[in-house]
């Protein structure tokens, strides 16, 4: 709920008595002055300044609305100093518990609308310091106009220093391995000829942080200046980080870089123009790593993101949080990570004229611990399916599924490629397959669609095809009578889509620069810089959104431009949560990335 910080005058209504007599037409004169005036002084403030908002309040906090994020109305524990407000009058709003039920279906629901103050209350917009880097886009010039990037210069702690300790790491792989080549890994060799000759290595699928961060150095509008800046990215391995101490370490260790970190950046003046909404950081981890619900040794992970700090900062993640606002999903790195174009479109045109043998395949092992998984169904259909082809996937280091050259080959000969939920929401198979050419079959919205909606289409049943995991659970429908059922022509028309995304998809070489392709660093980052922009924007119209909810964030997501009302969704049902709030679905997810952690790391 918005406060208000309603003006208040004092005035002097006492009456002036005359000397001697009573004059009664006198007083009933400036009585009835007394109460016009009164009446006009109340309906003025009521009705004409009712809808607007008293700028100068330092309570009041300008938002953002997008078709990516909303961030919502907080408030700060560490009021911003006197310059600041000055500067800015903007103060950063730091917490937020929103609560909210469950939605019911057809029922109306919430709408966000902007409610906008008159010109007459609105600060003069060069009043901001912010305007500078707005301007740029004007300069027709300059190619970099609108999309400069200010790099805080961290201390070697918060990355280069992890990356000396590599060992560490991982509790059971010599992670410095991964780390070689920029991040990427050691090159692969083709023996099979399943991959390209060159840009394919054994990329570690926790190794974002340093390939983005390495990218980022490539990255041809970075500037010292930090009033030129669209955005300010924050270079802390934040993945990197927790990895070290998901095992045996008390939270005190766990968060220790995380508070290092916010300490250090709200000393910045970059951080107090904005707060730090205009700053963003990559971890190349799922969101549930860095959402502790307690001070608890037994509880999983750090608080990061739930740091006041953390929670105005926009966080990079393979995995986000359907019910928060604060993080954004980006593909998982593939095993290729082309250096030039040409690469880039002999890939796929090699995929388009590939011969695919198999109607649809899977690769995975059983859930035998989760009651909700359906992959032991999966696993169970394929079986039976002449026309599927499986490598089913054990903690054995002889399994198939530790081979990319295997897992390629057969995405590569698949009409389908089956993507149930892992141990979390996500895989990083979805994108190896959809590299391969072959059409992903998911079975959870939070699987791709509401998570990577910078990178993958609204439209999904342009690329994929989805089946409810309830219907197979509960109806034991066959997959195989359903992808049947799809005409060939469709079926054609979604490997050209999937074919297409590819370099949306990729991480290019962090040691070069694709030409005229945007690869997924490409795309998160003008992602965020159009964020910001509206963020600031807003910030200067001094327009609020009422009603917003956060734990219906992936709702937000999906709204197309212009678009404010929610409605009934058929997807609700995927994204309830229990009515009194209890931890039980936050347990869940924390246990899920625990065991996505122990899952995977038998496959390296």
């Amino acid at each position: 709920m918005r406060r208000r910080s309603p003006t208040s005058q004092s005035f002097d209504d006492s009456m002036e008595k005359g000397q001697g007599k009573n004059h009664h037409p006198r007083v009933c004169l400036l009585a009835s002055l007394s109460g016009l005036f009164w009446f006009l002084l109340l309906y003025f403030h009521f009705v004409i300044l009712g809808g607007n908002h008293v700028h100068d309040s330092p309570n009041l906090d300008p938002l953002s609305l997008n078709k990516q994020s909303i961030i919502t109305p907080q408030s700060n524990p560490n009021p911003l100093n006197r310059a600041t407000i000055r500067n800015a009058k903007v103060e950063m709003d730091n917490e937020l518990v929103v609560k909210s039920k469950p939605l019911e279906k057809n029922v109306q629901q919430p709408v966000v609308r902007p409610v906008i103050s008159d010109n007459s209350s609105r600060r003069d917009p060069e009043s901001y310091s912010f305007m500078r880097a707005l301007r740029t886009v004007e300069n027709k010039s300059d190619p970099c106009g609108g999309r400069y990037i200010y790099v805080h210069d961290l201390p070697p702690r918060f990355n280069e220093d992890m990356l000396k300790e590599c060992r560490t790491l991982s509790p059971w792989t010599n992670f410095c391995k991964f780390t070689a080549n920029a991040g990427l890994g050691p090159q692969m060799e083709n023996a099979e000829g399943v991959f390209s000759n060159t840009g394919w290595y054994a990329t570690n699928q926790f190794a974002v942080d340093v390939i983005f961060g390495n990218r980022m150095k490539q990255y041809e509008c970075l500037t010292n200046d930090s009033s030129l800046a669209a955005a300010i990215f924050v270079p802390f391995y934040a993945g990197f980080d927790i990895a070290r101490y998901l095992w045996g370490y008390n939270v005190t260790t766990r968060d220790a870089a995380s508070l290092d970190l916010v300490d250090w950046l709200q000393k910045r003046p970059e951080w107090n123009i904005m707060g730090g909404k205009d700053h963003f950081l990559v971890a190349g981890r799922i969101t549930w790593d860095f959402r502790r619900l307690s001070d608890s040794d037994s509880d999983w992970g750090n608080k990061l993101l739930f740091l006041p700090a953390g929670r105005n900062m926009s966080m990079l993640v393979v995995e986000s949080s359907p019910w928060n606002a604060n993080d954004f999903g980006i593909p998982y790195p593939t095993y290729f990570h082309p250096a030039k174009d040409a690469e880039v479109f002999t890939w796929q045109d090699r995929m388009r004229k590939l011969e695919r043998k198999w109607l649809f395949c899977f690769a995975g092992g059983p859930r035998p611990g989760n009651p909700k998984s359906i992959r032991g169904q999966i696993i169970d259909q394929c079986k039976e399916s002449k026309a599927c082809k499986l490598l089913k996937c054990g903690q054995s280091g002889e399994s198939k599924c530790h081979s990319p050259s295997s897992i390629m080959k057969m995405f590569q000969s698949s009409l389908f490629c089956l993507q149930p939920q892992g141990d979390s929401y996500t895989r990083r198979s979805a994108f190896d397959a959809m590299l391969a050419g072959c059409i992903p079959v998911f079975f959870h919205p939070a699987s791709a669609y509401t998570q990577y909606t910078w990178h993958l289409p609204k439209n999904y049943s342009a690329y994929s095809v989805f089946i409810s995991e309830n219907d197979v659970r509960k109806k034991n429908i066959s997959i195989e009578e359903m992808l049947n059922q799809i005409p060939p022509e469709k079926v054609k028309e979604m490997r050209e889509a999937v074919i297409s995304m590819i370099p949306r998809l990729i991480y290019a070489d962090p040691r070069s620069k694709l030409e005229t392709l945007k690869d997924a660093f490409d795309v998160a980052v003008d992602a965020v810089i159009n964020r910001v922009t509206r963020l600031r924007k807003d910030i200067i119209e001094d327009r609020k959104y009422d009603n917003y909810i956060e734990e219906l964030s992936w709702k937000y997501s999906l709204l197309d431009e212009g678009q404010t009302e929610l409605a009934a969704h058929e997807w609700d049902p995927f994204f309830e949560k229990p009515k009194d709030r209890s931890a039980e679905s936050d347990n869940s997810s924390a246990e899920a990335a625990k065991n996505s952690w122990k899952n995977e790391q038998g496959q390296q």
